[in-house]
């Protein structure tokens, strides 16, 4: 049986260099949909109250998903 070995250094600034990489798309996706939704917004095409609505719908619906997977009833 083989024993793993510790991550060395360069292995932790490559973990570090990822996790940037992440916060730097999260931050750009964010600010793209926080646009989109501003701008859907000023044209009159959506209301906040109608986004507000499928924000909602859509978190039961994730939440309801998760529930489903956590209990192994989702085959893959």
């Amino acid at each position: 049986m083989q024993i793993p070995s510790a991550p060395t250094a360069w292995q932790y600034v490559e973990l570090v260099a990822q996790l940037a990489d992440l916060k730097n798309e999260n931050y750009q996706l964010l600010l793209t949909l926080s646009t989109m939704i501003e701008l859907l917004h000023e044209k009159g095409i959506i209301l906040n109250s109608e986004l507000n609505e499928r924000i909602i719908h859509v978190d039961q619906q994730l939440d309801n998903l998760f529930t489903i997977i956590d209990d192994g009833k989702l085959q893959y």
